[in-house]
C-alpha cells in the first residue's frame, strides 16, 4: 500500500473519530496537517494575517460540526477540508468587505456571492496545492527530476549533467515520475 493510500486512509479514521464525537487526537492530527497550509491559503486568498488566522480556526470549528456528513465515497479527507476552508474564506471576503450577498446574481457571480475569477483562482490554488502534495508523495528522484525539469526549466541533458547520471535514466525517470504523479493525482480525485 502506497504511503498516500495509508495516510488517506488514517485521515479517514480521524474524520470517522470527530464525527463520532472524539475532540482529541484526531482533531488534533487535521489540526497539526492542514493548518499550515490552510493558513497560507487563507494569505493568498484573503491577504491579511488576522484573516487567515480566523480562516483556519473557522475552517476547524465548521470540520468538527461537520465530520458526520463526511462520505469517503464522495472525496478525500483533503478535498473535504479544502472545500469547508473555501465556504470559510467566502463568508470571511464577504464580511471584510461589507457587501451583502445580492438578491439576483450575476452570470459573473458564483453561488457564494464571489467573482467568477476568484472562484477560478482559488480552484487552481487547490489544484496546485494537490500537486504539490503529489509531487511530494513521488520517490526523491523522481520528484527530483520533475523539479529540475518543470519547475527549474532544464533540458534532459542538463539535469542529467546535473544528477550525474546518463541521459537514458532521466528519461526513464521522467516517465515513471510522470506516471506516478498522474496516478496519485487522479487517486486525489484531479482530471490530468
Amino acid at each position: 500500500m502506497s504511503a498516500s493510500a495509508v495516510n488517506t486512509e488514517l485521515e479517514a479514521e480521524m474524520m470517522a473519530r470527530i464525527a463520532s464525537g472524539e475532540r482529541g487526537d484526531a482533531l488534533d492530527g487535521l489540526v497539526e496537517r492542514y493548518s499550515g497550509p490552510l493558513f497560507g491559503l487563507g494569505m493568498r486568498l484573503l491577504g491579511d494575517r488576522g484573516m487567515a488566522e480566523e480562516l483556519v480556526q473557522d475552517s476547524f470549528v465548521r470540520i468538527w460540526r461537520s465530520a458526520p456528513s463526511y462520505d469517503a465515497a464522495r472525496g478525500s479527507v483533503r478535498t473535504f477540508v479544502y472545500t469547508i476552508a473555501r465556504r470559510a474564506a467566502t463568508d470571511l471576503q464577504r464580511r471584510k468587505q461589507r457587501i451583502p450577498m445580492p438578491v439576483e446574481l450575476s452570470a459573473d457571480d458564483q453561488p457564494f456571492g464571489i467573482k467568477a475569477e476568484v472562484a477560478d483562482e482559488f480552484d487552481r490554488l487547490v489544484d496546485s496545492i494537490e500537486v504539490r502534495a503529489g509531487l511530494d508523495s513521488l520517490s526523491s528522484p523522481h520528484r527530483q527530476v520533475l523539479e529540475l525539469r518543470y519547475d527549474g526549466g532544464l533540458t534532459q541533458r542538463e539535469i542529467s549533467e546535473r544528477l550525474d547520471v546518463p541521459v537514458g535514466t532521466v528519461k526513464t525517470r521522467t516517465y515513471h515520475a510522470l506516471r506516478a504523479l498522474r496516478e496519485e493525482l487522479e487517486g486525489r480525485g484531479l482530471d490530468v
